[in-house]
């Protein structure tokens, strides 16, 4: 009986667990202040060629959708470039 009700405790933590930070912020900063910043990473990078057009190609899809006002697309396409970069 304690394993299971320690096993529904686990559970309903992990479930109540808050966002990452990265979705959390992703979720809520506006695609143009998230494309800034991205663009201040980028500046910054060292990069191989063929990162370096994935990140392009990102930004070039994220611009697309911001100004589409689909944040939350451009947000991803930002998420992945960032990523790419180790940010």
């Amino acid at each position: 009986m304690k394993k299971a009700l320690l096993a529904t405790a686990l559970m309903i933590a992990a479930a109540a667990a808050p966002l990452s930070v990265s979705n959390a912020r992703a979720a809520t900063v506006p695609c143009e202040d998230m494309l800034k910043d991205m663009r201040a990473a980028k500046a910054a990078a060292s990069l191989s060629e063929t990162d370096m057009a994935k990140v392009n190609d990102l930004e070039t899809k994220a611009v697309e959708r911001c100004n589409a006002d689909d944040d939350a697309r451009s947000d991803g396409f930002l998420t992945d470039a960032m990523k790419i970069m180790g940010k």
